[in-house]
């Protein structure tokens, strides 16, 4: 039984959490609606982030429901403890989402996942703490890792990466047009002294820019860029993806929210490829579903309106898509 959509109090959101945790989930009716959430169902929030979207499938379970949600974040980890700690349909585990199916075994549910949700990239707060390192908004340390306790810190991979290298990461994870100038400019600068604030980074950036786009600053690819790198982004989603057949129930539910062309396009790639199945010659008959068919489409990809960009400008770039499994 899906359970109607239900009014959400604001509570839902910000769990009486201080201002850095408030997060206004994007998409969030619309990936409900895309979820079908099941009163009895097994869902799987694989980015928990703040806890919004988690608070709302929360919301739409029963007794016999049960929700489980990822982070790498060891501050999400805190909200999850805070905002659910007393809620026993709710557990959470952390870890990366490209560590899917690794976490999930210990939970005995695999294959029976009703719903999994990525909203992709970094979250509101995240940005809006200069102490993480993503935003150049705000100066603070150059770290931009997810998960603060692994891997080196973008500080640390400018530090020692070659022009070519990071040319490169700007230029492919950024689109960045200008990714040589800059790449040239940081290992000048870093023969001064090293590039330690995203404010000292944004700088550089914007002094090795020629021309500069209207209404956009010039740092805007390279950090976005830098993140995906230091992160390892989009290979983690490469890696989730490739187990989404393994997780869901049959009639399971996966629906991604992305935010830029270099995510959505692998998201969409995917799910062709899965509702399209393996390539199968001309003049042999198939009776069945293609071999490697997996997935179909549910309906098209969506867009935030305009009242959800009223009220949250940062959803302008989000894009939804969601797919179902196969029997």
């Amino acid at each position: 039984m899906v359970i109607p959509a239900r009014p959400l109090s604001p509570s839902s959101f910000d769990g009486g959490a201080s201002a850095p945790d408030t997060h206004r989930p994007v998409l969030l009716e619309e990936a409900l609606a895309g979820l079908a959430v099941q009163e009895d169902g097994i869902y799987v929030d694989a980015t928990f982030g703040r806890g919004g979207h988690s608070a709302a499938i929360l919301e739409r379970l029963g007794p016999e429901g049960r929700l489980i949600a990822l982070d790498q974040d060891p501050q999400a980890q805190a909200v999850a403890s805070r905002r659910f700690g007393d809620e026993p349909r709710f557990q959470f585990l952390r870890g990366s989402f490209a560590d899917l199916s690794a976490l999930l075994e210990g939970c005995a549910v695999m294959g029976q996942v009703r719903g999994l949700l990525l909203d992709l990239g970094v979250s509101s707060p995240q940005l809006d703490d200069a102490t993480r390192g993503f935003s150049f908004m705000n100066d603070g340390p150059l770290d931009m890792r997810m998960d603060p306790d692994r891997g080196e810190s973008a500080a640390q991979w400018l530090a020692h990466a070659g022009e070519g290298e990071i040319a490169k990461v700007l230029r492919e994870l950024g689109e960045e047009r200008f990714a040589r100038r800059i790449a040239r400019r940081l290992v000048e600068a870093r023969e001064e002294a090293p590039v330690e604030r995203t404010g000292r980074l944004a700088e550089l950036i914007s002094e090795a820019v020629p021309r500069h786009e209207r209404h956009k600053h010039p740092a805007t690819r390279s950090f976005q860029a830098i993140r995906l790198h230091v992160n390892q982004e989009l290979e983690s989603l490469d890696a989730c993806l490739a187990q989404i057949s393994r997780v869901l129930a049959p009639g399971g539910r996966l629906a991604v929210i992305s935010f830029h062309s270099l995510e959505d396009r692998r998201v969409k790639r995917f799910i062709r490829r899965q509702v399209e199945g393996e390539p199968v010659p001309r003049d042999l008959p198939v009776r069945d579903l293609p071999p490697g068919r997996t997935l179909r489409h549910i309906g098209k990809a969506q867009r935030a309106g305009e009242a959800e960009l009223a009220v949250n400008p940062r959803a302008r770039s989000a894009v939804l898509r969601v797919a179902e499994r196969l029997s």
